[in-house]
């Protein structure tokens, strides 16, 4: 019996660009969203690693495009056409919270999508535009977990995401106050979250 060809190699992130964008130290133009997925079966989570990935922002000169790596990942999930009658857990780990505008976006497709639970770290809050903290309790409030990464989820994206030496068990390398700076963004956001207007 003849072998099939081998599966195709998942793309990796180079580390460079993995420390570059997810830094607390640097502060990057471009956004990186890293996701996967996981079907939901009782109290137990099975990995679907065809829907394993990063994706980033594209620049458009026309506003009609979807060029926010948020937007670009609906688009993206949208193809998979995950089966209504079972249960997802979709997890993105992204280098800027999303503006009003993805957020908004993402509240329609929970709305629309009530087979799929999102979790969100974020390694920054996006505070480019006005709106971003209402956005992020929309988000919280229709029912997705929001979060700042902190150094579990930066290694869970260094193992799982980034093509660092392969032959060698090399450990994810934290920059300067990662700890702090995580801790003053988890107390930041959940000050955000907490203050719902009435």
């Amino acid at each position: 019996m003849e072998a099939g060809p081998a599966p195709e190699a998942r793309p990796l992130m180079d580390e460079q660009t993995f420390l570059d964008n997810f830094s607390h130290l640097n502060c990057p133009r471009k956004t990186y969203l890293c996701y996967e997925v996981e079907l939901l079966v009782g109290e137990n989570s099975i990995p679907l690693d065809e829907y394993k990935d990063f994706l980033h922002n594209e620049s458009s000169y026309r506003r009609w495009e979807r060029c926010h790596a948020e937007l670009i990942f609906l688009d993206r999930m949208a193809s998979w056409n995950l089966d209504r009658e079972l249960r997802y857990r979709v997890t993105c780990f992204i280098s800027w919270s999303p503006c009003p505008d993805c957020a908004d976006e993402l509240v329609k497709f929970l709305r629309a999508n009530g087979h799929v639970y999102l979790r969100i770290f974020a390694a920054r809050i996006y505070e480019r535009f006005p709106g971003y903290e209402e956005g992020l309790r929309a988000l919280n409030a229709a029912g997705a977990e929001v979060a700042m990464m902190t150094f579990q989820e930066f290694e869970h994206c260094w193992k799982n995401f980034v093509d660092h030496k392969q032959d060698e068990v090399e450990s994810f390398p934290p920059w300067d106050n990662l700890g702090v700076r995580s801790e003053e963004l988890s107390q930041r956001l959940a000050g955000i979250l907490q203050n719902q207007e009435d």
